[in-house]
């Protein structure tokens, strides 16, 4: 199923040549060459949670997004976000007229759909999809203690077909984040059946490498080799372990400072051929602006100087990776 084409390395090359292989016709190794010699290296399009913006307007928001140099806003229309989806007809027409007045394109959004038969969630993408949106994160999953996670996985399944053909009609694409904890998709594998019942064009996976690894340890990589086809969106933030009052417990930290090998995996990324919409989240420390707050104990100016930074090593790791 997957759509990245394989191809050959001068590295692999060599073990070829070095097996006597290489004497046999080129089967079009030459192609391959050619192509990872000459495909540009297409810069990721980053965008910024707004979930670190609540506490700026549309149009600050925007123009603050702007000014720090991101391609745009991965906008919050769910429950306590920057649009609320009992209002998404009002609101959400406003904050794409403050982002498109400052140059960004309506293009990511975190909502709370899942459920394709629950009239609110129809109106947000409705109106999104009007309002020029291409992507968005779906709402996170549980199992239910009165099934089995099977039996769980079929129903999922089935809202998941039912979400993809009402995304198809829209011309959206949807994706659902894998989440550390007890969510359905923390561990990757379980939410490729749910995945699997679709056709992977109009629903798939906004993947999250922070909370990968830190449920994959160091098997995150066959997760991500397996979930690849479905990958639409990926989200990047960074994390490590510490002792906290004498507990292990989950530090955030910013990027390049936690577990996650970012080399690695922008290395993977270009390999599978995916450059999909990126969304940059900040859980540490930021004043309360991690945690999506309206008022903050820093000056905003050093969360910007905080969100820079991050965007700057986004953009020099995927260029030397």
């Amino acid at each position: 199923m997957s759509k990245h084409p394989n191809t050959y390395s001068r590295r692999d090359f060599a073990k070829l040549s070095a097996l006597g292989i290489a004497a046999l016709p080129l089967l079009g190794f030459q192609n391959s060459f050619e192509a990872l010699d000459s495909a540009p290296k297409k810069a990721l399009q980053v965008h910024l949670f707004s979930k670190h913006l609540q506490f700026l307007n549309y149009n600050n928001m925007s123009e603050a997004a702007l000014n720090m140099g991101f391609d745009g806003l991965d906008l919050t229309v769910r429950r306590k976000g920057h649009v609320l989806p009992e209002q998404v007809k009002d609101n959400l027409p406003k904050a794409v007229e403050a982002m498109i007045k400052h140059g960004l394109k309506p293009k990511l959004m975190t909502t709370n759909v899942w459920d394709i038969n629950n009239a609110i969630h129809q109106t947000v993408l409705e109106t999104a999809s009007q309002l020029g949106f291409t992507h968005y994160r779906t709402d996170w999953l549980r199992y239910p203690d009165e099934q089995s996670i099977t039996e769980s996985q079929a129903f999922f399944g089935q809202q998941a077909k039912a979400l993809e053909q009402f995304n198809k009609k829209l011309g959206l694409i949807g994706g659902y984040q894998n989440h550390s904890g007890k969510y359905v998709g923390a561990a990757i594998w379980d939410l490729l059946p749910i995945l699997e019942a679709t056709k992977g064009h109009f629903l798939g996976c906004q993947y999250d490498i922070r909370h990968a690894v830190l449920e994959g340890a160091q098997s995150w990589e066959l997760g991500l080799q397996r979930i690849e086809p479905f990958i639409n969106a990926i989200v990047i933030k960074d994390f490590k372990w510490g002792l906290k009052d004498g507990k292990w417990s989950i530090i955030n930290v910013p990027l390049g400072e936690g577990m996650v090998d970012f080399k690695r995996y922008f290395s993977l990324l270009k390999l599978y051929n995916i450059n999909v919409p990126v969304s940059l989240h900040l859980e540490y420390d930021l004043g309360g602006a991690e945690k999506g707050q309206s008022t903050l104990s820093m000056r905003k100016e050093e969360v910007f100087n905080y969100m820079k930074r991050d965007l700057q090593f986004i953009r020099d790791t995927w260029k030397y990776a």
